[in-house]
């Protein structure tokens, strides 16, 4: 087996792939077991039994990937949210007073869109 193959070519094809893959799949854990099926099939199919040692740590590797770009996603996309969104957790005091005789079915003043407030 050659070495750049086994210490730099797959473990950033791993990481690029498990990227793009949390972006479809939006799961860790099928992330991994969908790396780990492949390098299980490639270590029998292509390599020999020593093999096996570098597809868990591939694994793993495709796994913390796909926990830090789920990370990184919903960092952006709250943030995102809550500057576009406008939501208004509160409610403000003259506003409830002004609508005390009627029925609110928006209690919280939310926008739809909004994470925060669901």
């Amino acid at each position: 087996m050659n070495i750049l193959l086994l210490f730099f070519a797959l473990p950033i094809a791993t990481i690029i792939l498990a990227i793009a893959a949390q972006k479809i799949l939006k799961c860790p854990f099928l992330v991994a077991g969908v790396f780990f099926a492949i390098y299980l099939i490639v270590a029998f199919a292509a390599f020999d039994a020593s093999f096996l040692v570098f597809a868990v740590v591939y694994t793993i590797i495709a796994f913390l990937t796909a926990v830090i770009t789920k990370i990184i996603t919903n960092f952006i996309e709250n943030n995102n949210d809550d500057n576009k969104c406008g939501c208004v957790t509160s409610i403000n005091v003259s506003t409830a007073s002004a609508n005390a005789g009627t029925q609110n079915n928006n209690s919280n003043n939310c926008c739809h869109n909004c994470r925060r407030c669901r």
